[in-house]
């Protein structure tokens, strides 16, 4: 994200999490790298398990100081509805 969104934030916190569409959520850590705040460590994870894919559109929604909530769509611009289930369980975020 552009450092300029980050105006909008009291302060950028060192870790997000991002939540999906049925309520589940990971940790992803907030690296600044070449004038931008980027969702680093954690996010590989949350893509894998969601199958996002090139030409996917993803919205953010700043629930909390560090919630994010994604929804994403594919390429036909079809929301994606995952369920956390046991394959996902090692990667969510523990509240």
């Amino acid at each position: 994200m552009p450092l300029e969104l980050t105006k909008h934030f009291a302060a950028v916190p060192t870790e997000f999490k991002p939540k999906n569409n049925i309520g589940c959520s990971w940790r992803v850590t907030v690296k600044l790298m070449n004038g931008r705040v980027t969702l680093d460590q954690g996010w590989a994870t949350f893509a894998a398990v969601h199958q996002i894919n090139i030409g996917y559109m993803m919205t953010f929604k700043l629930l909390t100081p560090d919630t994010l909530e994604v929804i994403i769509f594919d390429d036909d611009g079809i929301e994606v509805v995952n369920k956390c289930g046991k394959h996902d369980e090692a990667f969510a975020a523990r509240d």
